[in-house]
């Protein structure tokens, strides 16, 4: 049997950012969806509280908003310009009616090469941030990012080391699970039990080419790579999560679609996925 696409919601990259917001939540409610994911970068065509207004309007639900982070810093100037936006990205969440913001923590600053102060600062940071998001609804969801990334975009590779941060910053804050970061991990599923729908905050799909072009923008398309996506889904609901599928897709190749046809690609191979 088809999925039901009301458990579907996109991540507006996946378009490409081709489309303004008020389009691509037109586009999410006419194919069925259920939800839908927004950037911040979105904001520069509605601002959160219009975007929090019509996603309700086209009986979609927020699953949540990308990005906070880049948290570590070479200095007091650097460390006062990350609280700053990251404490603006938290109100705009908070506008949007998003139960979580996204954070891709970042790594190595410059001429750096020490890990382990890298992931100091971020739980340092996230620790100041939780008091800024203090009732506000909004949680603060720390993605563990794939290898790769480890000396620019994240210094926060696995699951267990993800939790191990929301250990040491205490208080609300929980972590995104993403096929596309998580997928090669031996210890997944002793992850997601560890964290729990307590500490769950966000469920990503995307798939992995072989072989993978470019270490960001060659995504492939759910059901078109080798991670075996209903094996992790069933690990991810049976850790508790009872939330929306969000698919986020970085793609050069599908970002020179048409949008339609990228839309109406996932929407078919989400049906499909079984």
């Amino acid at each position: 049997m088809p999925r039901d696409l009301r458990e579907l919601s996109l991540n507006t990259a996946t378009l490409g950012y081709q489309w303004p917001l008020a389009r691509v939540i037109a586009a999410c409610a006419a194919a069925g969806l259920g939800g839908i994911a927004p950037w911040r970068r979105d904001f520069s065509t509605m601002p959160p509280a219009e975007a929090q207004a019509r996603i309700a309007d086209a009986g979609l639900t927020v699953t949540g908003l990308c990005r906070g982070g880049y948290l570590v810093h070479a200095n007091a100037t650097e460390r006062s310009a990350v609280l700053d936006d990251n404490r603006h990205a938290i109100d705009e969440a908070q506008a949007l009616g998003a139960p979580a913001l996204c954070f891709v923590v970042g790594s190595l600053p410059r001429g750096g090469r020490d890990l382990a102060a890298a992931r100091a600062q971020v739980i340092e940071i996230l620790s100041q941030l939780s008091e800024h998001a203090a009732g506000s609804g909004v949680r603060l969801g720390v993605e563990p990012l794939h290898p790769m990334y480890a000396a620019d975009r994240s210094c926060i590779s696995t699951l267990a080391s993800a939790l191990d941060v929301c250990d040491a910053v205490g208080g609300d804050i929980g972590v995104v699970i993403d096929t596309y970061h998580v997928w090669w991990d031996p210890n997944l599923a002793a992850g997601l039990q560890r964290a729990g729908a307590a500490r769950l905050l966000g469920w990503h799909m995307a798939d992995w080419r072989v072989p993978t072009r470019d270490l960001l923008m060659d995504r492939a398309m759910i059901g078109e790579g080798v991670i075996d996506l209903i094996a992790i889904e069933r690990m991810v609901r049976a850790a508790g999560w009872t939330g929306l599928t969000e698919v986020e897709i970085f793609s050069d190749e599908w970002n020179r679609r048409d949008p339609a046809e990228t839309l109406a690609a996932l929407v078919r191979n989400f049906r499909a996925l079984a």
